[in-house]
């Protein structure tokens, strides 16, 4: 008589586990988990932006003198500061404020990286050579003192650190811009286009411009996370938003003077502020990867 045996599903006829069995984990494996988490992290953020009393316990300025100074707790989630007001409410509420920094830099910054590398590209040598220079020049100025001269001389404002910012943040952008031009410019598709007689003002918008500035869509992203650190630093050294507004750079430089007794004051915005800058760098990184994919 003739035994006829079948191998355990997920497993081979000697026993051991077959190359389908790993299948379901090694699709788990490939799956983009740290894009899935920047994206519950931004819908977080924008509705702690757009309605701050749906996240909130309590209002930003609500004081308590008798529970001042205390630590994260169920009631209080990030402690309190020095007035009783509870921290978390004002980290939720200061979203708005820093975010809107945060993109109103990267707006300004990417404007002024566009206007200044196409005049380097596109415009005639002199043009070109004196841009060109202009950029060399600002680049290798630090951009924390452009930004601190802006302030000392149009004054602490949110509008003043939004431009503070931008422009502290546009040169290295530009320089990126005008290299993407210089490259498109030179492409063969370009080429083509001039051989068969088009216009130059066509190629420019149909061909150069487009190509040559399609990166700057993740770009953005990015640049939102690094304006926001950059006008936290500027907050956190008093040039910045003053408090008591809950704008994360003013939380940071509120609790630096309790830094010691009261450390979640500084630590648990610090926190945060990575935390945002992490996301817009994860959703700017897998959006420059599609449009790679794109191009191909």
């Amino acid at each position: 008589m003739t035994v006829v045996t079948r191998p355990v599903e997920g497993r081979g006829a000697s026993g051991a586990a077959a190359p389908g069995g790993a299948k379901p984990f090694a699709r788990l494996r490939r799956q983009p988990w740290d894009l899935f988490v920047a994206l519950a992290a931004t819908a977080v953020f924008a509705l702690a932006a757009l309605w701050p009393q749906l996240l909130a316990t309590q209002g930003p300025l609500a004081m308590d003198l008798a529970n001042t100074l205390q630590p994260p707790s169920p009631e209080h989630w990030f402690g309190t500061d020095e007035s009783g007001r509870d921290l978390y409410s004002r980290v939720v509420y200061g979203t708005a404020a820093s975010l809107g920094v945060g993109i109103g830099a990267a707006a300004v910054s990417l404007t002024f990286a566009v206007l200044l590398g196409a005049l380097a590209a596109l415009g005639n040598r002199p043009t070109s050579a004196a841009v060109g220079w202009l950029l060399e020049v600002a680049f290798a100025f630090p951009a924390l003192l452009l930004s601190l001269l802006l302030i000392a001389v149009l004054g602490p404002s949110i509008l003043t650190l939004i431009l503070a910012v931008g422009i502290g943040t546009a040169p290295g952008y530009a320089r990126m811009v005008r290299g993407q031009i210089l490259s498109a410019k030179d492409s063969p598709y370009v080429e083509a286009a001039v051989a068969l007689g088009h216009p130059r003002g066509r190629i420019l918008r149909q061909h150069v411009l487009p190509n040559s500035l399609r990166p700057l869509v993740a770009v953005f992203a990015l640049s939102i996370g690094q304006s926001i650190v950059w006008a936290s630093s500027l907050s956190f050294l008093g040039l910045g938003i003053a408090p008591p507004s809950p704008e994360w750079g003013a939380l940071l430089d509120a609790g630096r003077g309790y830094i010691t007794v009261a450390g979640w004051l500084t630590v648990i915005p610090g926190l945060v502020i990575v935390v945002l800058a992490l996301t817009t760098t994860t959703l700017g990184r897998h959006l420059q990867s599609f449009l790679e994919k794109g191009e191909k």
